[in-house]
């Protein structure tokens, strides 16, 4: 998949005289993407909340459910630190109510003949295949311009978000009221981007901190003896490659039909054939197989080039993080090491091409 770059260059004037932050953001387990202007001072509204965790957990007037989820954010952080070598700072020591249940929303595009992204770039993190937006309004505006430009549009929820060490993330309450497991995976996942990100390399970074986080979240809760969250851990980690295989199928489908170059009725007659035949498979075998996701969901959600593109962020060739793993005897902390052992010794190469590499791992 090739990449649309934005046409309109930022106002690099207005962007200055404005706060200015990197925002990556995360949904469901969490995104990444890229904030300015508004958003850097939707983000210091966030940050002038904060709350200390530790002052959180050793108030006794407290919500209790409250202070249960934040001590286990707390070991997942400490898990992280010590058992799996990642990254940590001062992210997720404070603790900010933002009194919604959705932060923000993220808009992702594409061209409909074809697969291929729509980009926006951004100082640090470079080419980012979506844009999010603390102004639900001016998201929507914003699809429905691409949509008027004849693009493919796909707006989802996120709650979670990581600025990949440079500030000191605080966790916030969009995502304290999801279960024990994707809880403490988010944390893990977002931990991991601090630990390893590379310029420019969406899918890539998104599927490593997908890896991590599933499999961190099952060896997190193995060292606590819960065998039940860390199945479903293992489990889930199950799902996301099964759902992999399957987008990676369907983008295969659907890039063979676009290299014919249909146009009109016959475009529309391709997609409709296509989608109808991933709805067929989520709904059907592939989603009746899946644990942890309900195949109804599947039935309601949109399926459009976009969806795919965005789909196959965080589930692009998981099961070449799972051979490093096996290779690396289910060591969680010494794959992580491998990994980037691999991506930093060969600059330049297309970091999952590195994973085939057995030097250094």
């Amino acid at each position: 998949m090739d990449a649309v770059i934005e046409r309109r260059p930022p106002n690099w004037g207005r962007v200055g005289r404005r706060l200015l932050r990197w925002v990556l953001i995360g949904v469901p387990v969490v995104l990444a993407v890229a904030l300015l202007a508004r958003a850097g001072v939707e983000e210091a509204r966030i940050l002038l909340k904060r709350r200390a965790i530790a002052k959180l957990v050793a108030d006794p007037t407290a919500d209790p459910a409250l202070r249960q989820r934040l001590q286990l954010v707390l070991a997942a952080r400490a898990y992280a630190a010590d058992s799996l070598g990642l990254v940590v700072g001062e992210t997720y020591t404070s603790y900010v109510n933002v009194g919604r249940d959705t932060l923000l929303l993220v808009l992702s595009a594409s061209r409909r003949d074809r697969l291929r992204e729509y980009v926006w770039r951004f100082p640090i993190v470079g080419a980012v295949p979506y844009k999010g937006f603390f102004d639900f309004a001016a998201a929507r505006r914003a699809a429905a311009e691409l949509e008027r430009d004849g693009l493919d549009t796909y707006l989802r929820p996120a709650g979670a978000f990581s600025t990949l060490g440079y500030f000191s993330d605080p966790l916030l309450s969009t995502i304290m009221e999801r279960d024990t497991m994707e809880l403490v995976a988010t944390v893990i996942h977002e931990l991991a981007h601090s630990t390893l990100y590379l310029k420019s390399q969406t899918a890539f970074n998104e599927s490593f901190a997908s890896f991590v986080g599933y499999r961190g979240a099952q060896a997190f809760f193995r060292s606590r003896r819960d065998t039940v969250d860390a199945k479903r851990a293992a489990a889930r980690w199950l799902d996301e490659r099964t759902l992999d295989q399957l987008y990676a199928e369907l983008a295969r489908r659907l890039d063979s039909a676009y290299a014919d170059g249909p146009t009109g009725a016959a475009l529309e007659r391709a997609r409709a054939t296509l989608f109808a035949w991933a709805r067929a498979q989520l709904t059907g075998a592939v989603g009746q197989s899946l644990e942890t996701y309900d195949w109804r969901w599947f039935a309601r959600a949109p399926l459009n080039n976009a969806v795919v593109i965005a789909q196959r962020l965080y589930r692009m060739n998981l099961n070449l993080f799972e051979d490093v793993y096996v290779h690396s005897k289910a060591d969680l902390k010494e794959t992580i090491r491998a990994i980037q052992v691999r991506v930093f010794t060969q600059p330049g190469q297309d970091p999952y091409e590195a994973l085939y590499s057995r030097g250094g791992g």
